[in-house]
């Protein structure tokens, strides 16, 4: 008896709303952040924790994740995260405490760390490689755009006009929806035999907390603390050895099951980290200047970032044709060049800085930057990888991914605090902003010397060979 074919766009609808919620969590969260801080009685540097937490788990369990859907099936694992993910929302929308809402982000991260590789896997075994998957990713990679706008308006105006906890308790008919949907539509994968490294996701995920924690507590303390700075930077040292350790042991493992192609693949996860990690930091930073610096209210705040997000969203949804006519090494280049150009620009922002010129222009810039950059980044990730390693594929891309979150949005925290001397109020915001923004532009200027020294030129250098040869 012959098996029906996929409902193809039913299942592409279920993936790209569940990604959704999970980019419109992220946005929300971020326009939300001062009434959180406030509200819960969070430190200046410990509101990283808002977001560390969930990208800590998120990462740390996503290998683990992405295993589970290969092993136990892939519908199984969506549906399973998205329960999670929506029970855990729940809880932070009750949240009373500091400590609460870390606990519950901790969680929303797990049930995010099981959806999102089911996601990204079910889209590549659905959609053929070549240009049906191609746009497919654009989509996937446009609807983060469409996402990040929605949620940051809508997360700002409800923190100003009933409260930021509103925005996470709409994802309960969300969640519900899609857990129905997936069941009626999605056909459950094969299950295989294997075995889960429960043992290496911990590990990895206490290590990488750990180095985390010990760059928000830098700027909690202060580096000029003397004899605490050593040992920290020993505890750092040790916490970077462990986490890196577990991580290459897991991503071997998937080396050795065919699942990581060569150096360009190797690229464009290092060149994810480092984008990611400047991505956060240009939304957190941002919005502390916006609410902070220029007192904007919440909701302004989040229409403050349409011209990124609405630029991010139109580009994405050209990226194929983009992609045939000037290749995914070339586009990416350009990508990263644009976010480069824009967050130089932004990081200058001061006191009496227009928003049109020193703000809205920028925000073009990083806003097309991104939209070109992130879909090439996922293709290159997950390009030739067998289908029954497509779930392994995904979650090494969403490592990298969250990875980049996490431990870039430490870093900027941490670096943000150094220099910054008897500072307060409005001058310290401000000059953290700007040397967080600066920090950041680092992370890009270097992601885009890898791209171009293990992506694009290896491929003219491919590509001239191949014409001689043919000559």
């Amino acid at each position: 008896m012959s098996t029906p074919a996929p409902h193809k766009t039913a299942i592409l609808a279920i993936i790209l709303v569940s990604y959704v919620m999970i980019v419109l969590d992220t946005s929300i969260v971020l326009t939300g952040l001062p009434k959180i801080h406030q509200g819960l009685g969070f430190t200046d540097a410990g509101l990283a924790w808002v977001q560390s937490a969930y990208t800590l788990t998120f990462g740390g369990f996503l290998l683990l994740g992405a295993r589970a859907g290969d092993i136990l099936g892939r519908r199984l694992m969506l549906i399973v995260g998205l329960a999670l993910f929506t029970l855990a929302s729940l809880a932070i929308g009750a949240a009373q405490s500091a400590a609460w809402m870390i606990s519950a982000r901790a969680i929303q991260g797990l049930g995010a760390a099981i959806l999102a590789p089911s996601t990204l896997a079910l889209l590549q075994t659905t959609f053929a490689e070549g240009s049906e998957r191609t746009r497919a990713v654009s989509y996937y990679s446009a609807v983060a755009g469409v996402a990040a706008s929605v949620g940051l308006v809508l997360g700002g105006v409800l923190a100003d006009w009933i409260s930021w906890r509103v925005g996470f308790f709409i994802n309960l008919p969300i969640g519900i929806a899609m857990i129905i949907a997936a069941r009626r539509y999605i056909v459950e994968t094969e299950q295989r035999a294997g075995q889960l490294d429960i043992v290496g996701a911990l590990t990895s995920t206490v290590g990488m907390t750990a180095l985390v924690y010990g760059f928000i507590r830098s700027a909690d303390t202060g580096w000029a603390n003397a004899p605490g700075r050593s040992r920290r930077w020993r505890a750092r040292c040790c916490c970077l050895a462990s986490s890196s350790s577990t991580s290459g042991t897991q991503a071997s493992r998937s080396c050795r099951r065919g699942c990581l192609p060569a150096a360009s693949a190797l690229a464009a996860y290092a060149a994810r980290i480092l984008f990611l990690g400047a991505m956060i930091g240009f939304f957190f930073f941002t919005t502390q200047y916006l609410q902070g610096v220029l007192n904007y209210r919440a909701s302004l705040t989040g229409m403050a970032f349409l011209p990124m997000t609405m630029v991010n969203f139109a580009v994405a949804m050209v990226v194929p044709q983009l992609t045939r006519r000037f290749g995914n090494g070339r586009l990416l280049a350009c990508g990263l060049t644009l976010c480069l150009a824009g967050m130089a620009w932004l990081s200058r922002a001061s006191f009496d800085t227009s928003y049109l010129t020193g703000v809205a222009l920028p925000m073009v810039l990083i806003g097309a930057g991104q939209g070109m950059a992130l879909s090439p980044l996922t293709t290159s990730g997950i390009a030739g990888v067998a289908p029954e390693d497509a779930g392994a594929a995904s979650g090494v891309v969403n490592v990298a991914h969250q990875l980049g979150n996490s431990l870039g949005l430490g870093v900027l925290v941490a670096v943000a605090a150094v220099g910054a001397g008897a500072l307060d109020g409005r001058e310290l915001l401000a000059y953290r902003v700007g040397t967080a923004l600066t920090a950041g532009s680092a992370m890009l200027a270097l992601a885009l010397l890898i791209v171009c020294a293990l992506i694009v030129w290896p491929r003219k250098a491919a590509q001239a060979v191949a014409s001689g040869a043919n000559a």
